[in-house]
């Protein structure tokens, strides 16, 4: 059997650059760890440039199509989830800057490891074969890990274990699940798996629903899929604010985008039980979490559980599979970004490494009571995320909250659109509680005050921009949109 002759044209480097930029930098920065012990504000520069020029590369080359001996796949989906996962990083790592408290900023290794997951995230996004995705998704988690850990916590070494252990069954979850579609098709691409189904009618297909369900569990740990949500609200509290934040955000689109691959054909299957089983997951998901959201004495686990119900939002667009849906779901997860974020970064100002104000919850709801009459300006910003989480108008979400529901009357899921309506209406209670304490109720006495004054320039800057970004983002609706759409429909979704 003649040897393939090998050719620059197999590697297509440009598929790689902006990941192997993002590698560089990480060990740029501990190979200079281990001459110099430099100050944090050189890690974090480094790190903001090294993102900076990833994302410059990814906007220069474009749609390239397969590279590197046709492993990476660089269409649409793959460049819009990367603009979303280098954009929550540069808008992250900033605050490393908001203070000398917190001993994990001050480490060279924390500013590598959070390249390295960054890496890890956008090679899941940028294949479709499924060895390279699974290596993708256990570089970016086991940086994750440790990043959690480095908080230095109880909570965060607790919040590490149990997002290991849960990792870890995911990760085995998902491997099982792509050894079956092996078995039922010969192939780990996710195109040469779906040509075979379609033009086989989905032969040995006891072996495609195993592998779907295996699939659609192990990447249920990283959407915070009901039941796969248990883990969510004790990681999200051990962890810090900020970086809970982020995870909400970047791994949840990597694995969206994984999710929409092999599932836009998978639901063809016949009997539509692969459907079916999406449909009562994505219902499930935004209803239960919305509930348990409902019940929370603490601002940080209700935040948690209402990504939860978001991430159930956002997986009815799976379920619809239509461009339009799929356009959706970057949409909905770029405004979100600066939404959540911005909401997680806002608890960081009162945040203390010795001082607790309540023994059970950093940040219990009567914390934030009189928040007006102490920070009006932080009162005022925290309102506008809660109002933009709630999808009130004109507020950011509510355009992506719009946008997917028309989508689901659009594709003639009317059922489906009800239950998305519901939802947002009962999610409007939880967020408004807050506002209500934070406007409404007088101060709360307590011995460890309120830091609210905390926040530094970086911080504030951070927040500035998230809160202009969330409160006119109805400016650059129909940018995102044409955008987003040209994107997704490149990729044939």
């Amino acid at each position: 059997m003649p040897i393939e002759q090998f050719s620059m044209e197999m590697v297509n480097f440009a598929t790689l650059a902006p990941m192997l930029v993002l590698v560089l930098g990480g060990m740029f920065i501990l190979i200079i760890d281990l001459f110099q012990k430099l100050d944090r504000g050189f890690y974090v520069t480094v790190t903001m440039m090294t993102l900076a020029l990833a994302l410059g590369l990814l906007l220069f080359y474009g749609v390239q199509g397969h590279g590197f001996f046709d492993v990476m796949l660089v269409d649409g989906i793959a460049l819009a989830s990367q603009m979303i996962i280098i954009g929550a990083s540069l808008l992250f790592i900033p605050l490393a800057m908001t203070g000398v408290r917190f001993m994990e900023f001050k480490f060279a290794e924390f500013y590598a490891l959070f390249l390295f997951m960054v890496a890890g995230f956008a090679f899941m996004v940028s294949s479709d074969n499924l060895i390279m995705i699974f290596i993708g998704l256990e570089t970016g988690s086991l940086a994750l890990y440790t990043l959690i850990a480095m908080h230095r916590r109880d909570k965060s070494l607790e919040a590490a274990i149990k997002y290991f252990t849960m990792g870890g069954a995911a990760a085995a979850l998902f491997a099982f699940g792509a050894m079956l579609l092996y078995a039922a098709t010969g192939s780990v691409e996710i195109r040469t798996i779906e040509e075979v189904l379609v033009s086989s009618g989905f032969a040995n297909l006891p072996l495609v629903l195993a592998g779907s369900a295996f699939l659609l569990a192990g990447l249920g740990f990283k959407l915070s899929v009901v039941p796969f949500h248990t883990w969510t609200p004790d990681v999200y509290e051990g962890a810090s604010a900020p970086l809970a934040g982020y995870m909400s955000i970047v791994p949840k689109i990597a694995a969206f985008v994984v999710l929409l691959r092999l599932f836009d054909f998978l639901v063809q299957s016949p009997d539509g039980i692969i459907y079916w089983l999406l449909w009562i997951a994505a219902v499930a998901t935004m209803t239960i979490g919305n509930i348990l959201a409902l019940v929370q004495d603490g601002v940080k686990r209700m935040l948690a559980y209402s990504s939860v119900s978001h991430a159930g939002f956002v997986l009815t667009a799976v379920v619809m599979g239509t461009t339009q849906a799929h356009t959706g779901i970057f949409l909905y997860w770029a405004l979100f970004l600066f939404t959540n974020l911005g909401a997680f970064a806002m608890l960081w100002i009162s945040r203390h490494p010795s001082k607790v104000w309540d023994i059970r919850y950093d940040h219990p709801y009567k914390k934030f009571a009189g928040m007006v009459h102490i920070s009006p300006v932080g009162a005022v910003v925290m309102a506008v995320f809660m109002l933009s989480l709630a999808g009130i108008p004109p507020f950011a979400l509510f355009w992506g909250k719009l946008y997917l529901i028309s989508a689901a009357v659009n594709s003639g899921h009317l059922v489906l659109a009800l239950i998305m309506l519901a939802n947002s209406a009962i999610a409007v209670y939880y967020y408004l509680k807050l506002i209500i304490y934070m406007f409404l109720h007088d101060p709360e006495e307590n011995d460890n005050t309120v830091y609210y004054q905390n926040g530094t320039v970086p911080l504030k800057i951070v927040l500035g921009v998230a809160a202009v970004a969330v409160s006119l983002s109805f400016l650059a609706i129909d940018p995102m949109l044409n955008l987003f759409g040209d994107l997704v429909a490149a990729s044939g979704f």
